[in-house]
């Protein structure tokens, strides 16, 4: 039983570790395979204020978001082999890519879900700093390695939000 805390300990280091070295640091290469989660995935969230269409597609398609179902199944296949010797362990890790997975997919889907139970997801993707708030399903990591960086609810969101909305008035006023 000692698995399952582990896998869900390891499952969130993983998470933050992948997110962090692969999706942004081999990710911001645009000739790396990786390069649809941060050219892509993060523009569409940054342009549409957390939506990213990609995630209303077909899982199928070769877009941001299969290309991450696509990584989290080899992920999972890459666990199999443990059942036998850590079943809960490796359980928890095959639940955990699911997880991960079915909640970035809705946060993209529905922002207001995301601000209210992934605030640091909101944080990594809307805030000034996208090289911070690495995790998605737990922010466990981002707290104990100090990549925590709160945006949602702070003096610099609503500033940031009233500028845009004098941008977007400016720009609708303009075409008038």
């Amino acid at each position: 039983m000692i698995g399952i805390p582990l896998g869900l300990l390891s499952a969130n280091a993983i998470e933050w570790f992948f997110h962090k070295h692969v999706l942004h640091g081999l990710g911001k290469n645009r000739k790396s395979f990786w390069s649809f989660h941060f050219h892509d995935h993060h523009q569409a969230s940054r342009k549409n204020a957390m939506h990213d269409e990609d995630y209303r597609r077909s899982v199928f398609h070769w877009n941001g978001q299969g290309k991450e179902a696509l990584a989290l199944s080899a992920a999972t296949l890459g666990v199999l082999p443990w059942f036998p010797v850590a079943p809960f362990f490796a359980g928890t890790l095959v639940y955990s890519a699911v997880n991960y997975y079915r909640k970035h997919r809705r946060s993209h889907l529905d922002p207001d879900w995301a601000r209210t139970h992934l605030p640091w997801h909101y944080d990594h993707h809307m805030g000034p700093d996208q090289d911070t708030n690495w995790c998605v399903t737990k922010p466990w990591f981002d707290h104990l390695m100090g990549t925590r960086e709160p945006y949602l609810g702070t003096e610099r969101e609503q500033r940031d939000l009233e500028r845009k909305a004098k941008r977007r008035e400016h720009a609708r006023t303009k075409t008038a």
